[in-house]
């Protein structure tokens, strides 16, 4: 290996100096609200030289590193501004009595202690995990059959994979409102001409969640359809043939190969379906917008039926202006989010074995 120049080293060296320099001044500028127009250009100048700088970093061992860290950052750094910061901010917030503007002082657990006394607030954690049972079980299996049905020797599957996938393509909100006109007009006629009664699923709370149950199957379960097609296009096709010579049903097939091959696809649409079920929130706002009546429940009247957690989060901080509040439930959403995630991976990995 050859000796570095003189030159590089300097230039190494100054452009990191002279890119933290004008960083730092950058961001004093930025957090002293000075005005001045120029510390977003000092900013951006101060990160070009300084990565500049340790790109010239005269080292032939980390080089490598180096430019995998410098091509990395972008992304780490976005990831960083969009949800690590946020998130670390928004448990910070949560101890205060913050307004959405500014703290106006710190107040302890009170804000987690309120949350538990608000029966709604219970009432949309169990709507939530109820909601996400349903899914996990319905998609899955729906998926399933599509996926099964879709990699069969039926003439036009490419139509079918399309068609079953596009409703995933529709926006939440979109797809609320067309499912709300169906319901509220639609089938209130064929209930009118069958049976002499105008009946709309979202008339009742039980109804209307069923009904956001079914839309979500609906609009999900194309889109898992297509990562089990994936795992079943991977089984090795002499293993089937086997099994075909060796007497094998199409259901012992199924249950005694293709399911077991196909553990790890399991475990992912599982995990997709729980984390998205978990985070409902646009179909449940355009559908219902939470709506519904339970007439006793921890010994009130609620009329939040249908409101389920992202939802109820939506509403204390937007809607009811009580943002520091929405941030201790936003974090307790977090917490439960990722231990049922976490242990949903570990049971599904420890399955995988046994298969």
């Amino acid at each position: 290996m050859g000796e570095f120049s003189i030159g590089r080293k300097v230039a190494s060296f100054g452009g990191m100096v002279a890119g933290l320099i004008l960083l730092i001044t950058g961001l004093g500028m930025a957090i002293g609200k000075t005005g001045n127009p120029f510390r977003g250009t000092a900013m951006i100048m101060g990160a070009v030289l300084f990565f500049i700088g340790l790109y010239l970093f005269p080292t032939f061992k980390h080089h490598r590193m180096i430019v995998n860290i410098i091509f990395l950052f972008p992304l780490l750094f976005a990831f960083a501004v969009t949800v690590i910061i946020p998130l670390v901010l928004g448990i910070g917030y949560s101890f205060t009595n913050w307004d959405g503007i500014r703290v106006k002082g710190f107040v302890g657990l009170d804000n987690y202690t309120r949350m538990f006394r608000q029966p709604g607030f219970i009432w949309s954690i169990l709507i939530t995990f109820l909601f996400v049972v349903f899914n996990i079980i319905l998609v899955n299996l729906v998926a399933f059959l599509l996926a099964l049905l879709c990699t069969s020797k039926l003439k036009g599957l490419g139509f079918f994979r399309a068609a079953y996938f596009l409703p995933n393509l529709i926006g939440g909100i979109v797809l609320g409102y067309i499912w709300q006109f169906i319901f509220s007009n639609v089938i209130t006629k064929f209930t009118t001409a069958l049976f002499d009664q105008r009946y709309s699923m979202l008339s009742e709370t039980k109804t209307a969640f069923i009904g956001i149950v079914i839309v979500y199957i609906w609009q999900y379960a194309g889109y898992i359809m297509l990562i089990y097609i994936t795992g079943l296009n991977t089984i090795p096709g002499d293993v089937l043939e086997a099994s075909s010579i060796d007497g094998a049903s199409a259901t012992q097939t199924l249950f005694s190969i293709k399911i077991p091959m196909i553990a790890p696809t399991i475990t992912i649409c599982t995990f997709l379906t729980l984390t998205s079920a978990f985070k409902q929130f646009d179909v449940n706002l355009a559908l219902t917008n939470g709506t519904g009546s339970v007439a006793d429940f921890m010994g009130n009247y609620l009329t939040n039926g249908t409101e389920m957690l992202a939802l109820n989060i939506y509403t204390t901080a937007v809607i009811n202006n009580e943002y520091a509040l929405g941030e201790a439930k936003a974090v307790l959403f977090f917490i439960i989010l990722a231990v049922v995630s976490i242990v949903q991976v570990r049971i599904s990995n420890k399955r995988e074995v046994e298969l």
